[in-house]
C-alpha cells in the first residue's frame, strides 16, 4: 500500500506543473520516473511518450497510466492516472470561479506570458535529455531529420510519424543497420 501511495504523491507532484499542458510535465516526468524513482529507463519513458503521444489523452495522464501498469499493474496504472490529474482538477475548480476576474489585469496577462515562456524551456531541455538517447547512429539521425522536416512541412497526424518511424527503424535494422 506504501508503493501506491508513493506512486500516488509523485505523479500529484508531477501533475501540479501542468502549466502549458502536457509537454510541460516531461521533463519532470524523467527527473522523477527515471532519475529520483528508477521506475522507468530512459527508453521506456521515450517509448510511453510516443504511445502516449499516439493514444487519446493527455500524454502525461497517458505516459503515468503505463509507469503505475509496469510496476503495479492495474491497480498503478488506475493511481498513477489520479495522482496526475488530482492538481488540476483541485487547481482547476479553484481558479475556474475567478479567472475570468482577474484575466483583464496587465500582470496576470505578464505572470502567463512569462509562465508560456518558461514551460518552452522545459520542454526544450526535455527534448535534448531524450536526443541523447534517441540518437544512437546514423540511421536514428536519418530518421530524426527526415520526421523534423516532415513535421516542419506537413500537417500530419503524429501517429503517422510514429508509425512511419517504427518502420523505417525496423527496415533500417533489417537492412544492416547496426545499433548500439
Amino acid at each position: 500500500m506504501s508503493v501506491l501511495w508513493d506512486m500516488f504523491f509523485t505523479f500529484a507532484k508531477v501533475g501540479v506543473m501542468t502549466f502549458g499542458g502536457g509537454y510541460a510535465m516531461l521533463p519532470i516526468l524523467q527527473r522523477e520516473v527515471v532519475e529520483n524513482k528508477k521506475w522507468a529507463t530512459e527508453e521506456e519513458l521515450m517509448d510511453y511518450f510516443a504511445i502516449g503521444q499516439c493514444t487519446p489523452g493527455v500524454i502525461a495522464v497517458n505516459t503515468a497510466t503505463f509507469i503505475g501498469q509496469k510496476k503495479k499493474g492495474i491497480l498503478g496504472g488506475i493511481v498513477t492516472t489520479l495522482g496526475v490529474v488530482f492538481p488540476s482538477l483541485v487547481i482547476i475548480s479553484l481558479l475556474a470561479g475567478v479567472i475570468e476576474a482577474f484575466s483583464h489585469i496587465t500582470w496576470v496577462q505578464n505572470a502567463f506570458g512569462g509562465i508560456r515562456v518558461c514551460v518552452c524551456v522545459l520542454i526544450v531541455n526535455a527534448v535534448v535529455k531524450l536526443l541523447k538517447k534517441a540518437i544512437i547512429d546514423k540511421f536514428t539521425f536519418l530518421i530524426f531529420l527526415l520526421v523534423v522536416l516532415a513535421g516542419c512541412v506537413t500537417s500530419l497526424s503524429p501517429v503517422v510519424f510514429v508509425i512511419l518511424a517504427a518502420i523505417a527503424g525496423i527496415v533500417l535494422k533489417a537492412l544492416g543497420g547496426k545499433q548500439k
